[in-house]
């Protein structure tokens, strides 16, 4: 059989992209293999996992180099890359927080997340656009935010892990542009966008725009359906992002990459065949667009 690597190359300047999902779009049953075993019968060649604010997932950042080992090796066993960590727990530990003893933990988190991307083989760390969510804004949350992250970054350059901000939802980094500015701030080749087409919609910002803003510094990108004031579970197809528009910006960029679809069916017995259908839409949208898609290695 032929790999992807083997596949003769599209003509240069043409967009092209690898389909992932996350974790969450797929029924966790506490067992590795048939996680993986489902990204592969959706159709998907990577997944990102996720370091969220549950303790289930949390506890992950402590994972023995055995427990480590064994995630490595499923997906391994069932041919699925490990595309990238979702460390979404900062939204609940907040690097810009003003209590110090908030921060040291915050940093704790990237260093852990660093390290569990390494020993996983994972190349990109998600890193949430929140300064400190669940606190009242305050002046000096995004200094802090960006202190926080340039004490990351050298950790991250040792473990040849890259960080991409994600724009989210709320109030902080809710746009490409706003997380380009820091981008441009630090200035390392170690720290660059994730972003999230979804919550470009959901801030009711252009999607032109955003994705001209992050040209040449957009390492991965996110596709969620979203509604106004509804960022999450919101079925493929039945939001107000318009793919077609942001997948034709991303041919005329000849943006080449992982594009990973970001659900939440993780308690539906149904989930394989929700992703499938998600991945046909999307898949559809980026046909339309002359966008390559590369399938799943055999």
């Amino acid at each position: 059989m032929t790999s992807t690597l083997e596949r003769p190359p599209a003509p240069a300047g043409t967009a092209q992209v690898t389909l992932g999902i996350y974790e969450k779009a797929l029924r966790w049953t506490g067992d590795w293999d048939e996680l993986f075993a489902d990204v592969r019968r959706a159709g998907f060649s990577f997944v990102d996992l996720s370091v969220d604010e549950s303790p289930m997932r949390r506890a992950r950042l402590d994972w023995t180099p055995q427990q480590r080992q064994q995630v490595r090796e499923a997906a391994a066993r069932n041919g699925v890359q490990l595309g990238g960590l979702c460390l979404s727990v900062h939204r609940a530990v907040g690097p810009g927080s003003s209590d110090p003893r908030v921060r040291a933990e915050a940093d704790r988190i990237y260093a852990q997340g660093i390290e569990l991307c390494r020993d996983l083989g994972i190349p990109v760390l998600q890193v949430a656009g929140y300064y400190a969510y669940y606190e009242d804004a305050d002046p000096g949350q995004r200094a802090r935010y960006v202190d926080a992250l340039r004490r990351a970054i050298p950790l991250a350059a040792q473990a040849g892990v890259l960080l991409g901000i994600e724009n989210v939802d709320g109030n902080d980094v809710t746009s490409i542009s706003r997380g380009m500015n820091i981008v441009r701030e630090i200035d390392s080749p170690w720290l660059q966008m994730y972003p999230d087409i979804g919550n470009i919609a959901e801030q009711q910002l252009d999607e032109i725009e955003e994705l001209r803003a992050g040209a040449g510094h957009m390492l991965a990108i996110h596709i969620k359906d979203v509604r106004v004031g509804e960022p999450r579970r919101v079925p493929m197809g039945e939001g107000i992002a318009d793919f077609p528009k942001a997948f034709a910006e991303l041919a005329r960029q000849s943006w080449s990459g992982r594009m990973m679809i970001e659900m939440w069916n993780d308690d539906v017995p149904e989930s394989v065949q929700r992703c499938i259908e998600a991945r046909q839409i999307v898949e559809g949208w980026l046909r339309d667009a002359g966008i390559v898609i590369v399938p799943p290695a055999s």
